[in-house]
């Protein structure tokens, strides 16, 4: 993968991030606040923690840091995938997220 081909992938995943949590919003009552600086979008929950997903740029990388831990997913077969096989990335958000919030949350592309 080109750095052009990463920051194209990386830049869809992180404008899906941002559209899903409008969609949550506008459906549920999550309130979850999100914030975008560059290339790092932290997610704020009711509760006040928090979820940061950031461009690793030079590992053509993309981390995720959820209270229950961080994750680090790359691009694979058409996919953002945890690099240590722990699954695919928007599953991810949507487990972490779901725990943080206390409800039923569902992210996608």
């Amino acid at each position: 993968m080109t750095d052009l081909e990463f920051l194209d992938q990386a830049e869809r995943l992180l404008a899906g991030v941002e559209a899903s949590c409008d969609r949550i919003n506008e459906a549920t009552d999550a309130d979850i606040d999100n914030q975008r600086v560059g290339g790092m979008v932290t997610l704020t929950f009711a509760n006040r923690s928090q979820i940061v997903i950031n461009l690793q740029k030079p590992l053509h990388e993309v981390w995720l840091a959820a209270r229950c831990g961080g994750f680090h997913y790359r691009w694979l077969e058409g996919q953002w995938q945890d690099t240590k096989g722990q699954g695919e990335f928007w599953a991810s958000l949507s487990r972490y997220a779901s725990e943080q919030a206390g409800q039923s949350l569902r992210f996608s592309s």
